[in-house]
């Protein structure tokens, strides 16, 4: 499997689609049928799953992204190297909007692997997916406490 980036060897992310693919069964999509699993590679190697988590308040689900990205920030893990995605059979599953802005919070360079249920694989750096992103240093420019009209 191609790994584009330099911390990412091809090893880890066998590993890591191998966990994605893994969790995808505890999803929980009675609503879509629609079963989704992560998994998240953490700077020290650590791995840490995730799946979706539907709601019939359709705005309370939860994707496997950020599930598997939560689990590991609960774990005391500020960086992420890599998240993997595996969905139904088909096509590639790419995270949403909300999970590629949670995500970029923990590293803007991450890799994304997408896996189509059928062994064919996407991979692509997040900021590709996420370009303008809003970051943290943007909260900067404005200041504590500093209002629009202020500036």
């Amino acid at each position: 499997m191609p790994a584009r980036n330099t911390l990412l060897t091809a090893e880890s992310s066998t590993r890591l689609l191998a966990a994605a693919r893994a969790a995808r069964p505890a999803a929980y999509a009675p609503y879509s049928g629609f079963a989704v699993g992560a998994a998240v590679l953490a700077r020290d190697g650590r791995v840490f799953c995730g799946v979706n988590v539907e709601n019939a308040s359709y705005g309370a689900t939860l994707c496997a992204e950020r599930a598997a990205a939560a689990s590991a920030i609960a774990s005391g893990v500020r960086e992420i190297l890599a998240v993997a995605v595996v969905g139904p059979g088909g096509k590639p599953c790419p995270p949403c909007g909300i999970c590629r802005q949670f995500l970029v919070e923990f590293g803007p360079s991450m890799e994304i692997i997408l896996e189509d249920g059928r062994g064919g694989l996407e991979v692509h750096e997040l900021a590709e997916l996420l370009p303008g992103a809003f970051l943290p240093q943007h909260l900067d420019e404005a200041g504590p406490g500093e209002t629009e009209a202020e500036r």
